[in-house]
């Protein structure tokens, strides 16, 4: 059995490395919309959270001051 002339097995490790470029370039794009994907969601979430942030400060800014809201001591009990 005789190898293949070298100009053969160049050419058959070009083409190996070609296809892998290939799938390599394809899996490059698809990480790269999963990365935009993500990177929209995060924004979405911090957008949603700092939303819900406002609303609790408002209502906690809208409770009665403490201070009114307790009864007042009974000193007959103390």
């Amino acid at each position: 059995m005789t190898n293949p002339p070298l100009i053969e097995q160049i050419a058959e490790r070009v083409e190996r490395l070609l296809v892998r470029h290939d799938e390599l370039r394809r899996t490059n794009e698809l990480l790269t919309q999963q990365l935009e994907s993500l990177t929209t969601e995060r924004d979405s979430l911090k957008s949603r959270l700092m939303a819900a942030r406002a609303r609790v400060d408002s209502l906690i800014d809208r409770l009665p001051a403490a201070a009114s809201v307790l009864p007042p001591e009974d000193k007959d009990h103390a």
